[in-house]
């Protein structure tokens, strides 16, 4: 797909603020690579700074993400944009994961409890997960209804996927989506049973995103509806647009090299130093850092009655981080530890994948109707917050009572959900596996 037009001229204020914002996390980071003079800043401050870098880092990278689009397959793109959405949670996870590897070849004691960097490794990850799930879905369905509310007191015209404030529709054609979440979730509940997570759980992770990515290959090509600074850059000739295109993706990558490390490291040490669990700082401060930027994306598309593409964005970067950054780590890990052994999983973090896994079986079971309702926005929301709740202000024991306990209600409620709706249950396992495309493009229709 091409687009020839001279687009407009002016740069939006908002790309030189995202680097503006890196630059002095991007500072610091070179000055720590080459022996540069820099100022030394306490652990707390530096993870702020680092931080925010990321955040610039992450910004630029989705509207460079977006306005490819306009020159890559749609579908193909999809799985893409996602991949690249979620770029900056990948290389902080890589840092602890490498730093478990090595740790771990030097046959150092302690790599077992919260504090060890095997846990935080695997910690970053769960926490990313929840969060996307039981903040960023909930959170377009509440924007979305309020914006719908708002649209239709204006007196303007409803739109596709934003039917009324109670629900948000997921188009037809991301029945893809939530098939390989449903087949990788399936996987995933095996991984609280394990003690490593080993090169078999990436090979078959892996294979679930090249299907997925392939399946999504077969979608034809879509005109992208852009915003902001990606559609300045996807307005322009085929030339400039694709060179703007490779310079914010290196730019972004430069600006993550420079900081994602820095950024762990001083989250681990602002810990320590303020008597606060490094475990949670990782869990839930890295996630929120790296996954703002999709979820302020997603808000504004949702604010701009764009909810259904809203939505569809999050949950392909759950697709994303639930096979592809899940299946890579035992693969870093393997590099840096040079062996075959596999990940290693400490008790704690089979509790943690033991609540993950049950909180997306019940994602899964939400969205099987195609529709992500304020009733079962609300109930992610209140699940997510009690468990996150309970491990910062509770003891260990509580927290994994309580993590027992959510993890049976989820799978119930999904259950629940699979039981009610069994025949759109298997009519979207067959649109997601074999309907063409071109038959799940008229909403319509795939609603009867």
């Amino acid at each position: 797909m091409s687009k020839e037009n001279n687009g407009p001229s002016r740069l939006p204020a908002q790309l030189p603020l995202a680097v503006l914002a890196a630059l002095p996390g991007s500072y610091l980071g070179l000055a720590a690579y080459l022996g540069l003079p820099s100022i030394q800043l306490s652990p707390a401050i530096a993870a702020t700074t680092f931080g925010i870098g990321i955040i610039g880092a992450a910004l630029i990278l989705s509207w460079a993400a977006e306005a490819a689009q306009v020159d890559i397959n749609a579908g193909l793109a999809l799985a893409l944009l996602a991949l690249l959405a979620v770029l900056p949670e990948y290389a902080v996870d890589f840092v602890f994961t490498w730093k478990c590897g090595i740790t771990y070849a030097q046959g150092a004691p302690g790599l077992t409890g919260q504090s060890n960097v095997c846990s935080l490794a695997l910690a970053n990850m769960t926490g990313a997960n929840r969060v996307l799930i039981g903040v960023g879905w909930p959170l377009v369905v509440f924007v979305s209804g309020f914006a719908v509310w708002r649209a239709r007191n204006a007196g303007e015209q409803p739109v596709v996927g934003a039917t009324g404030t109670t629900e948000v529709r997921v188009a037809p054609t991301m029945s893809v989506e939530i098939v390989f979440l449903g087949i990788a979730t399936l996987y995933s509940l095996t991984l609280p049973l394990k003690t490593n997570l080993t090169l078999w759980d990436s090979a078959v992770f892996l294979l679930i995103f090249a299907l997925y990515a392939w399946r999504l290959s077969k979608m034809e090509p879509t005109e992208p509806d852009l915003l902001g600074a990606a559609k300045w850059v996807g307005d322009k000739d085929r030339v400039p647009r694709r060179t703007w295109v490779i310079a914010m993706f290196t730019v972004a990558a430069l600006i993550i090299l420079l900081t994602a490390e820095n950024f762990a490291h001083s989250l681990v040490s602002a810990g320590e130093q303020l008597g606060v669990s490094q475990f949670l700082l990782v869990q839930w401060i890295a996630p929120l850092a790296s996954e703002s930027p999709e979820l302020v994306v997603a808000c504004l598309y949702a604010w701009r009655l764009k909810s259904q593409d809203s939505l569809g964005t999050l949950i392909s970067s759950k697709v994303n981080q639930w096979t592809l950054l899940v299946g890579t780590l035992p693969i870093v890990f393997a590099i840096s530890a040079t062996t075959f052994h596999g990940l290693p999983v400490d008790i704690h973090q089979r509790y943690e994948l033991l609540i993950t896994s049950a909180q997306s079986l019940f994602a899964v079971a939400i969205l099987i109707d195609r529709n992500v309702t304020f009733r079962g926005a609300t109930a992610l929301l209140s699940l997510f917050l009690v468990q996150f709740f309970v491990s910062i202000f509770f003891d260990q024991q509580i927290n994994r009572t309580t993590i027992i306990v959510l993890s049976i209600l989820y799978g119930v409620l999904a259950l629940a959900q699979f039981a009610w709706y069994y025949r759109g249950t298997w009519r979207v396992v067959k649109d997601g596996i074999v309907t063409p495309f071109d038959r799940l493009s008229d909403d319509t229709e795939s609603r009867r």
